[in-house]
């Protein structure tokens, strides 16, 4: 997208009280789906497998470890936002600098949805489908580039194959 396309989609959703609503909601509410679902997958991993078990080692690390990795790596990086290049207020409230590629809530969501795909088929397609939204609410709230989250939508999914299905 262009800069005057990221500028549009953003009056579109802040240009009404409901759009800007509902996609605060979504912004906010869709992460934290999947950030309650998965304590509760671990602990239940935690009671059925045990602590040590290779499952919900992998299901509690390989997520941890993504997580630090892409910290650094953003702040390496440290790509300007939307928001920031194209000078126009987010349809969220968001007032961060920098930090853009790539976005660590898709990078997040896809590495726990390869996990609940490991552990359950089933689970796994609905996690990645909420992953995807997570990602699509980023772009249209305003707060990431494209690249941002197919780049951490990549990432997630090439070290979830990794770390899941292959080590």
């Amino acid at each position: 997208m262009k800069g005057e396309s990221y500028k549009n989609v953003n009056a579109y959703f802040a240009g009404t009280k409901a759009r800007n609503t509902t996609i605060k909601a979504l912004h906010d509410v869709l992460p934290l789906i999947m950030y309650i679902f998965y304590p509760i997958q671990l602990a239940t991993l935690a009671v059925n497998e045990g602590f040590g078990s290779v499952l919900f080692l992998k299901f509690m690390l390989i997520p941890l470890c993504t997580l630090i990795l892409i910290s650094v790596i953003r702040l390496a990086i440290n790509a300007k936002r939307p928001y920031e290049v194209y000078d126009y207020t987010p349809a969220v409230n968001k007032n961060t600098l920098g930090k853009s590629f790539p976005s660590r809530h898709t990078v997040s969501a896809f590495i726990i949805a390869m996990g609940f795909l490991y552990i359950n088929t089933t689970l796994g397609i609905i996690m990645l489908c909420l992953a995807t939204a997570i990602g699509l609410t980023r772009i249209l709230s305003g707060v990431h580039f494209v690249r941002d989250v197919i780049g951490g939508a990549a990432i997630g999914v090439i070290i979830g194959i990794l770390g899941f299905f292959i080590f």
